[in-house]
């Protein structure tokens, strides 16, 4: 585990075995993050987030709890994973909102998945299994697994495969990946992996 003077982890975070937090990160205490993870420059992890083994958390991405990453999951420079539907800064009296005046919701992204350079996850949003956001994009409803979205706010582009690579149509509802070969079949908009 490689932890950088400037980084500010709290003691009670667990970092698991072979993760790196780099300069002036900030990991809040409660969080979770799995073996070999990666947190880059300036990078913020929320109370009590939870990241699978071998995420990437690039520089300066804000991951708010309560945040679910799993397994080799991509965080691009800039993305914000967001918690508060209906974001004020003060109540209806005019009062300040303290932690007791709103219920966090989080961001959930499956296995696998990709999200791209300053994207925004609006939650509460779902990112399937091996999907990807484009750069930029705003995700304000779930994702399906396997899908590319782009745009604000995010839309369905095509499919990609475990590579990242955009799938290639074969017909009948089958597409290939050009670089693993692996089929995929969809169905009702959704994508599943043919199996052997």
């Amino acid at each position: 585990m490689r932890i950088v003077d400037s980084a500010d982890v709290s003691p009670r975070a667990r970092i698991g075995r072979g993760s790196s937090i780099w300069h002036l990160a900030q990991v809040r205490e409660d969080a979770v993050l799995g073996e070999n993870c990666i947190v880059g420059r300036g990078a913020y992890i929320g109370t009590g987030v939870t990241l699978g083994d071998n995420c990437k958390v690039q520089n300066y991405a804000l991951v708010y709890e309560p945040a679910r990453l799993a397994d080799g999951v991509f965080i691009g420079p800039a993305v914000v994973l967001t918690n508060d539907t209906y974001p004020r800064a003060i109540n209806p009296d005019g009062s300040i909102k303290s932690a007791h005046d709103w219920e966090p919701v989080g961001v959930t992204i499956e296995q696998g998945a990709s999200i791209g350079a300053r994207a925004t996850c609006v939650a509460p949003v779902t990112i399937g299994a091996w999907a990807t956001v484009a750069a930029g994009a705003v995700v304000v409803k779930d994702v399906p697994a396997h899908a590319l979205v782009a745009g604000v706010p995010a839309r369905r582009l095509g499919w990609v495969g475990r590579a990242g690579v955009p799938l290639a149509p074969e017909g009948d509802g089958i597409w290939t990946c050009p670089e693993t070969g692996a089929r995929y079949i969809e169905t009702d908009d959704t994508l599943t992996e043919e199996t052997a």
